[in-house]
């Protein structure tokens, strides 16, 4: 998906701050380092709090390429890290999160299809997103408007999978023919 028109996980960067030394970094790697034990969060931080208008703002908002914020981590020895969430800190140091965990943890929840290890709060706020490729809205899943229309696509399984089972469903109905083009270069950016 092309995130500034949806390939968030390939494409997208996030500004992150250490002390005072400012730098981008893809949000895939953003992701590993917080599977890999890298970035962890902090005890003192607060649960996952968002809602679902938040969450499909938030989509909406990297879709549409419009700024959403940085990440502030500080970076501290791992045997002195107290930490939420089960299984093991990277050996040496660990980057604690202190700004950003909802963005984060939804952006996880959609990419990956489950909370990061760290996730205390209501799954449901960020599972089922959908995105329709007709009117690039994103909403969540509805089955009487959304089962079987092709214009909709499950965003976790975009990330998962890749455009290439959505582009052959619509590729196979002469109603969206026409279209294909300009279908393929919202979720594929080496398309458009």
């Amino acid at each position: 998906m092309k995130w500034g028109k949806l390939e968030l996980h390939q494409r997208q960067s996030v500004g992150c701050t250490r002390g005072k030394v400012r730098f981008g970094m893809k949000v895939s790697v953003v992701l590993d380092f917080i599977d890999h034990g890298q970035i962890a969060l902090p005890e003192f931080q607060r649960g996952y709090v968002w809602n679902r208008d938040q969450v499909r703002s938030l989509m909406q908002s990297l879709y549409r390429r419009y700024p959403v914020g940085s990440l502030l981590v500080w970076t501290t020895q791992t045997d002195k890290a107290v930490t939420r969430g089960e299984g093991p800190l990277a050996p040496g140091a660990v980057k604690l999160l202190l700004d950003g965990q909802q963005r984060i943890t939804t952006l996880y929840g959609i990419i990956r299809g489950r909370p990061p290890r760290f996730f205390e709060g209501n799954a449901h706020a960020f599972t089922g997103l959908w995105f329709n490729l007709a009117t690039e809205t994103f909403e969540f899943y509805s089955p009487l408007k959304m089962k079987d229309d092709p214009m909709w696509i499950d965003v976790s399984e975009l990330m998962r999978e890749g455009a290439g089972p959505f582009i052959a469903r619509i590729a196979a109905n002469p109603v969206y023919a026409g279209d294909l083009g300009t279908y393929i270069g919202r979720v594929n950016p080496s398309y458009s």
